[in-house]
């Protein structure tokens, strides 16, 4: 058992106990039914809350059941006997009501909530959708047109708005359980009847009659390619169309035809992924992390300006250092100006934006550096700039302040030669925009010391980002990968294919746009300048010489209008570019290549087993910890699409890693023996039989 029950005068009182998070295991379903078992038989009880041990109401399901399979009872079951039983039910939440938290809670008659719980059915997030009734109860409770996006976001509700969207009954400001248990006997004592969620009728009329068919179009447009969203709009008009009893049939059916998508099984393998992350296998135990009470940021520029707005955001001073006052007005402009459109959009009040702003220090001294904890640099990406800017930090910083570059590529370590201190150096690589992307990509240097690193994570967890730790190489996780997903568009082009076939394929595969489109986006000049550190044989030049091409014309991107596309002026539309084409002509006369047609399934192919070639590489040199890492830096740094699980989980589970590594040997004889020679690691996963999840 995972409760309790107990009597408090009239009112039974059903206390679930399974730290930390009260996750509805089969114990907790257990002492559920055990309750309302003696409650019903005592005739004293006139009522029964249900409330939560520790910090939290009933958190979700138990996640150890995702591997293993619940056991009877199974929660619709308990839910169904909370719907029939005979006296009123009130939940008392606090903390977090998630999926069959918040499902249990619509199975009682009332629910009441401290100001700062939270509820939401998340489970689209996991590929799934509610199956204990919540697309069937929630419409029924709030109504379909306040439901469907509910469920459709799988996002947390703060409990004030939950109750003024009708699924709490009272916000609780005194102590929850004794508040609940008056509300409890205070409904008892009105002789009223007590309404169940499941009798409550949606009066499909009152919607619009094509309602459904146009959130299923949203939803094919915001949730690109998900199987889950579909199938829960299917769900939720079952509610507004069946009888009770019928709709929960049809939600059990689609729910099992999610649980069997592969899409499920990957979202779920992120979901592990990522709170796996934050385990560094050789950092020492009760490592304290460095205080960290003001930062500094040198360079206003689109990178530095949204790394200082991540601080900004969580209520620490940043210092932002400029070599030009202009460059500084520019830089706090177009923060403001961020600021202001969230303002517009209502996710901030004016007053947030004035106090969030006031958080900025300009400065175009070094000096004014000295008392920060944390320095951040994001000036341009040559090494001759950075060591400039680190030989001046080592002047000014105080001792035990953490130095850390914003490279894309660079050396670390050779960064931090450029000091007296290498054990106060890192990477913190964030993606931009850097203020919205999730990821931040921290690079253990050689002599980075153990509090350094914790200090960084522990950063990463403060501003909301997910840390993952990398080794120091060139590029890195992501960007060494990168270097083969972009060569081989890059090649594909010259034998035969458009940028906008190469781009399609890969938007159509689910990536947010394709990779010369993202070139032109962050700046083909941004490749250019970093080869110029590499030596010549560090990458392929025909894959890069239409690149080059484009920035030696002054095409570097979007911001000059013109790179593998065409823009307009404040358009960032791609539109096929004459100019281009002619010069992937001569580039392909200078090479002696005859363009061929090249099929969607070899650039699918091509860019992405490159890729996990590479990653399998970075695996093998210890620079990634997991292959579980690699996949949630491509999600949450690449865009690369959840419900393919990130491009290790990709090719082990839908590709297969002894067909993946047959179709690398292949392209080693067609495209180039030195590019696909297969990983060592791969090989050998392949020899043995074994994935990736046997490496630790």
């Amino acid at each position: 058992m995972s409760g309790r029950f107990e009597k408090r005068g009239h009112v039974g009182v059903i206390l679930v106990d399974n730290p930390p998070v009260n996750a509805i295991s089969l114990g907790v379903r257990l002492s559920i039914l055990d309750g309302l078992k003696q409650a019903a038989a005592d005739a004293d009880v006139k009522a029964v809350v249900i409330a939560c041990a520790g910090r939290t109401f009933m958190a979700g399901a138990d996640i150890a059941e995702f591997k293993t399979g619940p056991k009877e009872p199974f929660l619709p079951e308990v839910v169904a006997e909370l719907d029939r039983f005979g006296k009123p039910l009130v939940a008392a939440i606090h903390g977090t009501a998630f999926g069959g938290g918040l499902e249990i809670a619509l199975g009682c008659n009332y629910r009441v909530a401290t100001r700062d719980a939270k509820v939401g059915l998340p489970e689209v997030k996991l590929g799934i959708l509610p199956g204990a009734g919540g697309t069937q109860r929630l419409p029924r409770l709030i109504g379909v047109e306040k439901a469907l996006p509910v469920i459709l976001s799988g996002d947390p509700i703060l409990a004030p708005k939950a109750a003024e969207l009708g699924i709490i009954d009272r916000i609780v400001e005194g102590d929850l359980l004794e508040e609940a248990i008056a509300f409890a006997s205070e409904k008892a004592a009105s002789g009223a009847s007590h309404p169940r969620v499941s009798e409550k009728t949606i009066d499909r009329a009152a919607l619009p009659e094509t309602y459904f068919e146009d959130m299923r179009k949203q939803v094919a447009k915001e949730k690109r390619n998900l199987f889950a969203p579909q199938r829960i709009v299917d769900a939720v008009e079952a509610a507004a169309t069946l009888p009770f009893a019928d709709g929960m049939a049809r939600e059990r059916q689609l729910f099992l035809a999610c649980a069997a998508n592969p899409q499920a099984r990957a979202l779920q393998h992120v979901f592990f992924a990522e709170r796996q992350v934050a385990k560094i296998p050789n950092l020492p135990e009760g490592v304290t992390p460095r205080p960290v009470r003001s930062v500094a940021v040198i360079g206003a520029g689109t990178m530095g300006g949204g790394i200082a707005m991540n601080f900004a955001n969580v209520g620490i001073p940043v210092t932002l250092l400029e070599v030009s006052q202009e460059g500084l007005e520019r830089g706090l402009g177009v923060i403001r100006r961020n600021y202001e459109r969230s303002a517009a959009r209502g996710k901030l009040t004016a007053a947030q934006v004035e106090e969030r702003m006031g958080l900025l220090r300009p400065t175009l001294s070094y000096d004014d550096l000295k008392d920060a904890d944390l320095i951040i640099e994001a000036v341009f990406e040559t090494l001759e700039v950075k060591k400039q800017v680190f030989t001046q930090l080592d002047r000014v910083a105080k001792p035990g302040a953490i130095l850390a570059s914003n490279t894309s590529y660079l050396s670390i370590d050779t960064i931090a030669s450029y000091t007296s201190r290498p054990q106060d150096v890192l990477g913190m690589h964030f993606f931009s925009p850097a203020n919205v992307m999730k990821l931040l990509e921290i690079v253990r240097g050689e002599k980075t010391a153990p509090d350094v690193l914790a200090t960084a994570l522990a950063v990463a967890r403060t501003i909301r980002k997910v840390g993952v730790v990398a080794g120091n190489c060139h590029g890195f996780i992501g960007n060494r990968m990168l270097q083969g997903y972009g060569r081989e568009a890059g090649l594909l082009v010259l034998e035969g294919a458009s940028p906008q076939q190469v781009d399609k394929v890969l938007y159509d595969f689910g990536m947010p746009m394709g990779v010369l489109q993202m070139g032109d986006l962050a700046g083909l000049d941004i490749g250019y300048r970093s080869r110029k550190d590499q030596s010549p044989d560090a990458y392929e030049p025909k894959a890069v010489r239409i690149a080059d091409r484009l920035v030696e014309m002054g095409r570097c991107g979007q911001k000059t209008n013109g790179g593998y596309y065409d823009y307009e002026p404040g358009d960032r539309t791609p539109r096929p570019s004459a100019v281009t084409q002619q010069v992937i002509d001569e580039v392909r006369a200078e090479y002696g290549i005859t363009p061929r047609e090249i099929s969607d399934q070899e650039i699918i192919e091509r860019c992405f087993l490159a890729m996990v070639n590479i990653g399998c590489e970075v695996l093998r040199e210890g620079i990634a910890y997991r292959a579980s890492d690699i996949d949630i830096v491509y999600l949450y740094g690449y865009g690369f699409p959840a419900y393919r699980g990130g491009p290790m989980f990709w090719a082990e589970n839908e590709i297969g890693l002894a067909n993946a590594l047959e179709k690398i040997r292949g392209y080693a004889e067609t495209v180039s023996a030195r590019w696909w020679k297969p990983s060592p690691l791969l090989e050998q996963l392949v020899a043995d039989g074994k994935g990736f999840a046997s490496l630790g």
